[in-house]
């Protein structure tokens, strides 16, 4: 794992966050019932045709459509919570497509706890889940093979060759390699890696809509039933944004929902990008004033929702968002990300937690 990225420090253990027994069950509890809204979600979308409302492509739409249909193998996603312990946990969005920080939530936090305090108690039952998650989806993978891609970012890396290394314990055979290394077979119609070996279940760490975007995306559709993807394409419509106003319109109220719309319905909202990640683009707005702003990385031409600021923890400057893990859609687990400012984004420190 990285300790430090461009000078600025990444695992910080220069402070830790202790929790209440009762405030772990509220994240645990909150988790698995926003997950079982977001599939809800997920079906409302797809039986009343709202794709278009997500900025989805025809060729998004038929995929979602297959992989919701068919079910394939399905394995993790993260959710950002903001949480005060005061109110109850409140989701900001859910990236149960690409999530990152993996590594640090599901192992070096663990060490750090049984370093400093191994009489205390940490939530956390990501490696073992993920071990077993990948035991569960073996009987589903062609030959026991997984080929495992992403982009050659250092955090990407280090996600996907630890997804690997669990894989690997759970007995399955894996491949790793880029994502641009990808070969597409013409004659066969299937894809392929750098020793022309056919890739029938694929762990990649990339987005779907860049995916299908690509100049092999034309070929997802004919390759369906031939290289299964994990995680699936139908997980794009939960890290989309927009399904935030579509929860809440359902949902309304909802005590683990955060107030979203398309459009803004008062002076006061965060604004985010149907499609972005660490940050990127978002926007903070009081009282029709911008106090705070992320990078800008090029996100938003498809659109933006408007979602009500949610009772994220403060201490002076900083700032801080739990990621609460699903493992086969169970709550699995939380990591802290710190940031110097309002908007948590790539350089945002991760802080190991513990309970009694």
């Amino acid at each position: 794992m990285f300790h430090t990225v461009d000078g600025v420090p990444y695992w910080d253990e220069a402070v830790y966050y202790e929790f209440t027994s009762p405030e772990i069950a509220a994240l645990e509890t909150a988790t698995n019932e926003l997950h079982a809204r977001c599939l809800d979600a997920v079906q409302h979308i797809i039986d009343e045709d709202r794709f278009s409302e997500l900025k989805v492509s025809p060729r998004g739409r038929d995929l979602i459509l297959r992989s919701w249909r068919d079910e394939p193998p399905s394995i993790y996603g993260r959710f950002d919570l903001a949480y005060d312990g005061s109110e109850p946990p409140k989701m900001l969005e859910y990236n149960a497509d690409t999530p990152t920080s993996l590594l640090e939530a599901a192992v070096a936090q663990w060490y750090w706890l049984k370093d400093k305090f191994p009489d205390r108690d940490q939530f956390n039952d990501l490696h073992e889940r993920l071990i077993a998650g990948w035991k569960d989806l073996a009987p589903s993978i062609p030959g026991g093979v997984v080929h495992f891609a992403s982009t050659e970012d250092p955090e990407d890396v280090m996600t996907t060759a630890y997804m690997r290394d669990v894989a690997d314990q759970a007995g399955l055979q894996t491949v790793q390699l880029n994502i641009e290394d990808i070969g597409y077979n013409a004659k066969l119609d299937e894809f392929g890696d750098l020793t022309d070996a056919a890739i029938r279940t694929c762990f990649k760490l990339y987005p779907w809509e860049w995916m299908e975007n690509e100049k092999f995306g034309s070929h997802l559709l004919s390759t369906y039933k031939r290289t299964q993807w994990i995680e699936p394409a139908w997980k794009q419509v939960l890290s989309n944004k927009g399904i935030l106003p579509i929860l809440w319109e359902l949902f309304p109220q909802h005590p683990n929902l955060l107030r979203t719309s398309f459009s803004p319905d008062s002076d006061s909202y965060v604004k985010k990008p149907l499609l972005s990640r660490e940050g990127a683009n978002v926007s903070i707005v009081v009282e029709g004033q911008k106090v705070a702003a992320g990078e800008d990385h090029g996100y938003g031409a498809e659109g933006y929702v408007f979602q009500e600021a949610g009772p994220v923890f403060r201490a002076g400057e900083v700032t801080s968002v739990v990621g609460s893990w699903v493992v086969q859609g169970i709550a699995s687990g939380i990591g802290i990300r710190e940031s110097t400012g309002p908007i948590t984004d790539n350089l945002s420190r991760f802080v190991p937690h513990c309970f009694d």
